[in-house]
């Protein structure tokens, strides 16, 4: 189970953390990752990192501003999101699978979490 939190309110240029907690699995054996939908739009890929943090993955529109990491000892994962822009405003979702190609691909994963809302006002 995936529980996302940290999202909220912030002006264009402001920052904002996201926090998703595991529970009931092994969570250093999942690669995890953020993803993102925006009103009307289809959900897509934000970042991913591996199963012991050695390498992260961004979409273009992350690269540069925000930054996934993890903590494997409280089995939490986190996105560090500055400089935010109004296009950021989306829905993020949380997610974990074992195969770290099929993660980024957002395909039937393994698990998701349950979204948390970051809105950027202009």
């Amino acid at each position: 189970q995936l529980q996302a939190s940290g999202g909220g309110l912030v002006h264009a240029g402001g920052s904002l953390r996201l926090s998703c907690a595991a529970s009931g699995r092994t969570f250093s054996g999942y690669c995890m990752g953020w993803f993102r939908q925006a009103p009307g739009k289809e959900r897509e890929f934000v970042a991913a990192i591996s199963q012991g943090g050695g390498s992260t993955y961004y979409a273009d529109s992350a690269k540069g501003r925000f930054t996934i990491s993890r903590d494997n000892t409280k089995n939490t994962v986190f996105l560090q999101m500055n400089s935010l822009k109004p296009e950021d405003t989306a829905v993020y979702y949380c997610a974990a699978d074992p195969h770290y190609v099929k993660l980024v691909s957002g395909k039937a994963l393994d698990a998701w979490g349950q979204g948390t809302q970051v809105t950027v006002s202009s």
